[in-house]
């Protein structure tokens, strides 16, 4: 017969099926005899204060722009740093402080948005948030 070879050597190829099956076993009886942690972790979550109410009317939120070179713009009306600093300090004394809604350029500089956060932080302003900026 041609095209049919008798080899009586070993076979080169193993069969890993056995051994799959194996591993699965082992690996079911590794997940039901693994110990459940029976503690429970005690978490301090914080709770909410029913106390304070958040006001009716808040007031507007100021729109602080930083464009890509640094020009600082306080509801569109170009402001230098001390400028904005006596801004702040305005926003500063009153009682129902405004939202700063920081919108910086794509291309800004760091540098530039660490100052203005830097003096805002200098007033004690806390409530600032970031908007998408500008492609300018």
């Amino acid at each position: 017969m041609a095209g049919v070879q008798k080899s009586s050597g070993p076979m080169a190829e193993i069969n890993v099926t056995p051994l799959v099956d194996v591993l699965l076993v082992l690996l079911i009886i590794f997940m039901i005899t693994a110990p459940i942690p029976l503690e429970k972790i005690k978490i301090d979550l914080p709770q909410p204060n029913p106390n304070v109410h958040q006001p009716e009317n808040p007031p507007e939120p100021i729109n602080l722009k930083i464009d890509q070179g640094g020009a600082l713009y306080w509801n569109n009306t170009p402001v230098d740093e001390n400028g904005l600093k006596a801004q702040f300090a305005v926003v500063a004394q009153q009682t129902n402080q405004p939202e700063i809604q920081i919108k910086a350029a794509d291309a800004v500089a760091y540098q530039y948005v660490a100052t203005v956060l830097a003096d805002a932080k200098q007033y004690n302003l806390v409530k600032i948030g970031f908007t998408e900026g500008d492609n300018q």
